[in-house]
């Protein structure tokens, strides 16, 4: 790792630098950046520095600034943690969106290059025309209209020269990062920062192999083959390889156009319910969603079909995902927040399992606060990106798959809110979640479960008589040992050490004093019969005292060294 740094030396001065001068400069030294990377901050103007601390921008502004004054590999990570907001506020996730169309166009010099290290042939010779002008630029490709031989309309996504070194760079630059705040800090210990590292690199890698996106592409076809009016472009994979993806061209209007969609004809609210209908198939029948469903990815054909653009950014979910799902989307339509409580507490393992009833208590309120709200203004994805939130500050990790789910269904409301404002997704997918509920608690689900559970049940009655008879045999034996492990056992009797010890000391301090006390008594009542009499008693006691002295003292001793008192 020290020879990497070195190596991109100058590459992690430009990151801290920027950020430096976006005003995380004293987030930078409490971490500890500066020494570890040997850097003075003196090299950054502290005026400029200060001017940024100093303007009225937000938190999320001056992210999204320092993203794009980083470039590509920083653009894209922006818009990968904008799908995080169990960990950002709605404010930086909304700022970090904006990153989606802030890239420049790369020259047709360089698509020329990528084509010919691709196909082996000039730009010419694969197609019969290209244009120019790209339609859209993005962090890590960009996309022209071309025609193939033979006159088929295309469209070709082009990956951007040189990203993939430049994402590695950064992402070993940020792994190095990484591992020094773990170890070195204490904010490792409330983030799990190696974990975002993870998803953030799979994501980029992924996105960077255009086959990949061809591939979901085609599942995406295959899953909605039976249904009317939604469409993925189809991929022509003879002219697709990881850095070029071709794909059928076609033309139709993006989603917000809604003036140009309704002189044709097409009602935007009728519109918006399918487009919503759609979306949840994929969430809950399919578990294979489309994660970024923003305008410029959604297109309309003359005849309503809505067409799902750019498949490089999927959400898979498992069974036991979408089952888990389902509970807490019917946890929130109830407004039963034990629920919500239990769906969010099963998508991961708890480091401990503590504080569940004061996070049951804030999803109540939570509930009961969004609850209250006019149904217009009720936006099921705030809701919950607020409850992922919330499962964050008490320890309960969500997957990413499911935190992409909060940020999908924020991206699809925004959506719905152009096409008509009046359409709201909670009020939506209500029939769903009543169809799920009925699902829940169906004969034909219970029997399901149980056929699912024949294999397991025919196992345990199977092995049930050997294990009983192999009991039997160990009890005959005499060879049969039951340990029970309590949890602090050893605490647990300390404790009852020093309540012993207590009782013990009290019971023979009191059987002294009785002792004393007949002593006197019997040396009062000797003294007024006789002076001898009274004399010998007299010496009795004294004895009598000094021997329940040492007894006393050496009980004390023994408890105190015996720790338990």
């Amino acid at each position: 790792m020290l020879l990497k740094r070195r190596r991109h030396l100058k590459r992690y001065r430009q990151i801290i630098s920027v950020f430096t001068r976006n005003g995380f400069g004293l987030l930078m030294e409490q971490l500890g950046i500066f020494s570890y990377l040997r850097m003075r901050r003196s090299r950054i103007s502290r005026s400029d520095e200060k001017a940024a601390e100093n303007t009225r921008q937000s938190m999320g502004e001056r992210m999204r600034r320092s993203c794009e004054q980083l470039g590509p590999t920083f653009v894209k990570i922006g818009q990968i943690l904008s799908t995080r907001p169990d960990i950002f506020s709605a404010e930086v996730t909304g700022e970090l969106e904006k990153l989606q169309d802030s890239v420049n166009p790369f020259p047709l010099a360089d698509v020329r290059n990528v084509i010919r290290a691709e196909f082996g042939e000039p730009l010419e010779a694969v197609f019969e025309s290209f244009d120019e002008t790209p339609l859209a630029a993005a962090s890590l490709s960009q996309v022209h209209r071309a025609v193939l031989r033979g006159g088929r309309p295309v469209v070709v996504k082009v990956q951007r020269p040189g990203i993939k070194e430049s994402i590695k760079t950064d992402l070993e630059i940020l792994q190095d990062l990484v591992h020094f705040i773990e170890h070195y800090t204490r904010y490792g210990e409330l983030y799990d920062f190696s974990g975002m590292m993870a998803e953030l690199e799979k994501s980029l890698n992924n996105e960077l192999d255009f086959c990949k996106e061809g591939e979901n592409a085609d599942v995406f076809r295959r899953n909605f083959i039976d249904q009317d009016k939604v469409a993925v472009p189809e991929i022509r994979w003879v002219y697709t390889t990881s850095r070029v993806l071709t794909m059928e061209y076609i033309s139709g209007w993006r989603i917000t156009q809604t003036e140009e969609m309704k002189a044709a004809g097409i009602n935007c609210s009728d519109l918006g319910i399918r487009l919503s209908h759609a979306m949840i198939r994929q969430f809950f029948q399919d578990g294979f969603f489309h994660a970024d469903p923003h305008p410029g990815n959604l297109t309309v054909r003359p005849d309503g079909t809505i067409v799902f653009l750019d498949l490089g950014m999927v959400g898979r979910l498992s069974v036991s995902y979408k089952r888990i799902l389902s509970k807490l989307f019917i946890g929130i339509a109830t407004q039963d927040s034990h629920q919500v409580v239990e769906a969010v507490a099963s998508m991961d393992t708890m480091k401990q399992r503590i504080s569940l009833r004061h996070f049951e208590q804030e999803i109540d309120r939570l509930l009961e606060q969004y609850m209250s709200m006019p149904m217009h203004d009720l936006h099921v994805g705030d809701l919950l990106a607020q409850i992922f939130q919330l499962a964050y500050v008490y320890h309960v990790r969500i997957p990413g798959e499911l935190t992409l789910i909060a940020k999908t269904l924020i991206t699809l409301q925004g959506v719905l809110d152009k096409l008509d404002q009046n359409l709201n997704l909670l009020e939506i997918m209500k029939p769903m979640v009543g169809k799920l509920l009925k699902e829940t608690v169906s004969f034909d689900e219970t029997s399901r479960a149980i056929k699912h559970g024949l294999h397991d049940y025919g196992e345990l009655i199977r092995l049930t008589p050997s294990f009983l008879l192999n009991l039997q045999h160990k009890l005959e034996d005499d060879d049969f040992n039951l340990q029970f492990d309590l949890k602090n056992i050893d605490k647990v009797q300390n404790h009852f050490d020093r309540i012993t010890n207590r009782l013990s000391f009290s019971v023979i301090l009191l059987a002294v004093s009785i002792i004393i006390a007949g002593i006197i008594i019997g040396t009062s009542l000797g003294a007024g019969i006789s002076p001898v009499l009274g004399q010998m008693n007299l010496v009795i006691l004294r004895v009598g005292l000094g021997i329940a002295a040492v007894i006393l003292l050496g009980l004390i001793i023994s408890m105190f060294r015996s720790k338990h008192f």
